[in-house]
C-alpha cells in the first residue's frame, strides 16, 4: 500500500509541477488553488508512504516519478525538445525507480 500512495505522491508532484506554469507566477487563481492543493496532498501522501518505506528510497522514488512525469509532459504539453539525451537520462532515472522498488 505504501508504494501505491507513494505513486499517487509522484503523480501529484507532476501535477503541481505543470501546475505552476498555469499560474503564471501565482496570479492565476484557479490554477494557483489546484497547484497548492496537489501540493500540500503530494507531500502528505509522501509522509505517510515514509511510515513504511525508507526515507531515502521514498524521496528519491518520489523525486524521480515527478522529474520523469514532469519531463515528458513538458515535452506534450510545452514542445520542449525531445532529444535523445533527454529520452536516455528519463530512462536512466525509470531504472533507478526500478532498481529501488526491487530492492526494497
Amino acid at each position: 500500500m505504501a508504494w501505491l500512495l507513494l505513486l499517487i505522491a509522484g503523480l501529484l508532484e507532476v501535477g503541481w509541477a505543470i501546475g505552476l506554469k498555469y499560474t503564471e507566477g501565482f496570479t492565476r487563481p484557479v490554477p494557483t488553488v489546484l497547484t497548492v492543493g496537489a501540493m500540500v496532498a503530494s507531500v502528505g501522501l509522501l509522509g505517510v508512504a515514509m511510515k513504511t518505506l525508507p526515507v531515502g528510497t521514498a524521496y528519491a522514488v518520489w523525486v524521480g516519478v515527478g522529474a520523469v512525469g514532469t519531463a515528458a509532459l513538458g515535452m506534450v504539453l510545452f514542445n520542449e525538445p525531445a532529444t535523445v539525451g533527454r529520452l536516455v537520462s528519463l530512462g536512466l532515472i525509470v531504472a533507478g525507480i526500478v532498481g529501488l522498488k526491487l530492492a526494497s
